[in-house]
Order: structure tokens, then C-alpha cells, then sequence
């Protein structure tokens, strides 16, 4: 079977964050690595080389394949900022009509900078995701 490439590490999460270049890209994603612990009770962690990951859970795949991945995670891209919201958005529609900018993907939310978005509720998808996965997968 096919391993996960994507894997904790125990790369330093705090050297991870330090390293990114734009000043302002740094403090939103501290800010939104407060709001990740806030929610999952879990110290952040290295997934990969550019994931920040809160807590984990087992997925499996109809194939058989197995493996770990963050209740929550996130990542300063170049272009934005993406979230991984795992338990995906078909739940939070209320909440995303008062997001502001931002973009989705099957599980990825995507936006500039945390200025774009309301942060009161970016914290309420959050936590509302990291919960609905923590009973998931209990």
C-alpha cells in the first residue's frame, strides 16, 4: 500500500513560523495558530515541511489505506493562507456567508491575510470543525 507522504515531524514549528519572510503573513499566522490551540487543546506540530497541525485522528479510505492527519492545520503559502478545515464545509454555510474574502476547497479554505476575514468567526469554524472531528473519530 501507498504510505501518507505527509507526516508528522518533529521539525521545529517555531523556527517554521519565524522563517516566513512578510512580517505581516507571521503575526496572522500566530494569531491563527492562538485560535487552533484554543480549540484543540493540542500543541501545534509539524505535518510535512510546511503544515502546522493541531491534534490528529486516523482516517481510512474505502482502498484500505490508512493515516494520520491534523484535526486542523494550516500554512502560509505564498499566494494566501490555507486552512485545513477537515470535517470539509458542508455545515458552516452560515458561518462562511460571514467569513469575508476567502476561497474553499474540498477541505481548504483559503484567503490573503486574516484582515480579509472576520476573526470571531474564522475561531467559531475552527473550533466548530475541530469538535465535529473529535466526536468523528472518538
Amino acid at each position: 500500500m501507498t504510505e501518507a507522504k505527509t507526516k508528522p515531524t518533529t521539525e521545529s514549528v517555531k523556527a517554521f513560523v519565524d522563517a516566513v519572510e512578510d512580517p505581516d503573513r507571521r503575526r496572522d499566522v500566530r494569531t491563527i495558530m492562538k485560535m487552533m490551540k484554543a480549540a484543540s487543546g493540542a500543541r501545534p506540530k509539524m505535518w510535512g515541511e510546511s503544515i502546522i497541525g493541531y491534534g490528529s485522528y486516523t482516517y481510512r479510505y474505502a482502498s484500505g489505506l490508512t493515516g494520520d492527519w491534523p484535526l486542523a492545520g494550516l500554512s502560509p503559502r505564498a499566494r494566501n493562507i490555507t486552512l485545513y478545515i477537515m470535517s470539509g464545509f458542508a455545515s458552516y454555510e452560515a458561518l462562511l456567508a460571514k467569513l469575508g474574502k476567502h476561497k474553499t476547497g474540498k477541505s481548504c479554505l483559503y484567503f490573503n491575510k486574516l484582515a480579509d476575514v472576520d476573526e470571531d468567526v474564522l475561531a467559531e469554524l475552527i473550533s466548530a470543525s475541530i469538535n465535529a472531528m473529535k466526536t468523528k473519530h472518538a
